[in-house]
């Protein structure tokens, strides 16, 4: 069976999803999520899954952070970014940090179940107008995703909390950990994110953040 995961905290954005999964492949298993954490959860159920079609904004989510995490803890995971974000340099980015396909939201549903049959194909699918289709990230993004792929998925659950402005008492709450346990995921988030404070944690989430720039937009969606 075919396991597919669709994580977008917008019901109807999901069935559309769902609905373009089961047109392009009707004996596929949908397995959703509405945020990252929940996500997490089904990663480790589901650690040989076949897709993932990844919402860049949902709670839990900053920017490109849970891309680069899942792309470095699941390296053969094929992963389709879908985001509102109609910019040539969005889609650039999300490329650049390993995502297979890049679909915007405005797309109609036969070009979201072409890029999930070229995906599942072993291809990379674009909107049209991308010149460079890998594109590249500056220095302190690349540094920036690496050190955050680094992490356990615990650790990345509590960096989201850091950089959401939560407390250790709070996350401890959470995640149903003692403090002294989310005081020594912190100790190991900063050594392996190279920082010395909760601060500078978040900001390392937020150099994945996306901006909603005045760009171009991209050209509709290809084939």
């Amino acid at each position: 069976m075919t396991d597919i995961l669709i994580a977008d905290d917008h019901p109807l954005f999901r069935d559309a999803l769902r609905r373009a999964v089961v047109t392009a492949l009707p004996d596929a298993a949908v397995r959703p999520a509405d945020s990252v954490q929940a996500l997490l959860g089904l990663l480790e159920q589901f650690p040989n899954a076949d897709l993932l079609l990844l919402d860049l904004h949902m709670p839990g989510a900053h920017g490109f952070s849970a891309l680069a995490h899942i792309r470095g803890q699941y390296p053969a995971l094929p992963i389709v970014v879908v985001s509102v974000h109609e910019e040539a340099r969005v889609a650039r980015r999300a490329l650049a940090h390993g995502a297979a396909a890049y679909i915007p939201k405005s797309a109609d549903g036969q070009d979201i179940v072409a890029a999930i049959r070229a995906v599942l194909d072993g291809e990379i699918w674009t909107p049209r107008g991308l010149l460079d289709v890998h594109g590249r990230l500056d220095a302190d993004e690349t540094a920036a995703a690496a050190r955050i792929a680094s992490l356990t998925p615990q650790q990345f659950r509590v960096m989201t909390m850091i950089a959401g402005g939560l407390l250790n008492k709070q996350i401890a709450y959470e995640l149903g950990v003692s403090e002294a346990t989310v005081k020594a995921h912190m100790t190991a988030i900063m050594r392996k994110l190279n920082v010395n404070n909760r601060t500078q944690v978040a900001l390392t989430a937020q150099a994945l953040a996306v901006e909603r720039d005045h760009l171009p937009a991209a050209p509709g969606a290809a084939r």
